[in-house]
């Protein structure tokens, strides 16, 4: 079965500075896949790499099978993401945000409006739709701009850092959703943090500490007799 996501032999600089250094793994289909790294590890590098925000010039990236550099509308077709920033327009309604992401990705004006309902009613916002973002608590942000990425039904979802920011509950919510969507449309998701209690023990985890991927298996495998956490500090060499 051909992966939601393969990423191979990456490397990526910034001038002298190796924010990336042959990262490669893959995120099986129908999974919640853990990209596990402090602040600065990379993460976003590697988004931005997959989504092609930055040109990747060595490696291949391959998005259900498409390669993101020589077929990048294939693969960003297939791709829904939700960045660690806030991205929709505080100022217009809901809807108004999603009606413009659908005319973005081609999709007629009808078509768009059922989209929309559904997508709605799936992350329980379908009474917020003409309210404006702004208006929105955190957690309900969050879980229209996973609305919003999903619009035009993508095989692998991206998510950066989704629950900085959101209180406990709002961060239960979110993780909740992302769960329920993978169980019920067979979404993939790769879901970046560097908060280990999000990950459930059956979850594939990818650990990425300084641009360099230092293991990958489920989180009960680098736990073993241990923690997650344990396995995680022994692994960076962080403290404790």
């Amino acid at each position: 079965m051909i992966p939601a996501l393969e990423v191979s032999g990456v490397s990526h600089s910034f001038g002298r500075v190796t924010a990336l250094r042959d990262v490669s793994f893959s995120v099986p289909q129908g999974s919640f896949c853990a990209l596990l790294g402090v602040n600065g590890a990379g993460k976003t590098t590697l988004f931005s790499l997959i989504t092609r925000l930055y040109d990747s010039t060595s490696g291949t990236i391959r998005v259900a099978g498409h390669d993101a550099r020589r077929s990048p509308g294939a693969a960003l077709e297939r791709l829904g993401v939700v960045f660690q920033t806030r991205a929709l327009d505080a100022d217009l309604t809901l809807r108004q945000n999603l009606l413009y992401h659908a005319a973005l990705h081609g999709i007629p004006r009808r078509a768009a409006l059922t989209r929309i309902a559904e997508m709605l009613a799936l992350v329980d916002l379908e009474e917020r739709q003409n309210a404006r973002v702004a208006t929105l608590s955190g957690g309900q942000q969050r879980r229209a701009e996973i609305a919003r990425a999903l619009l035009h039904r993508p095989r692998l979802l991206l998510l950066d850092e989704a629950t900085v920011g959101l209180d406990v509950k709002a961060r239960a919510d979110v993780l909740a959703l992302v769960r329920r969507l993978i169980e019920t449309s067979g979404v993939s998701t790769l879901w970046a943090t560097h908060v280990l209690d999000e990950i459930a023990p059956d979850d594939p985890v990818v650990i990425l500490h300084r641009g360099e991927v230092l293991a990958r298996a489920t989180a009960a495998g680098l736990a073993g007799t241990g923690t997650l956490t344990d396995a995680f500090l022994r692994l960076t060499g962080l403290p404790a």
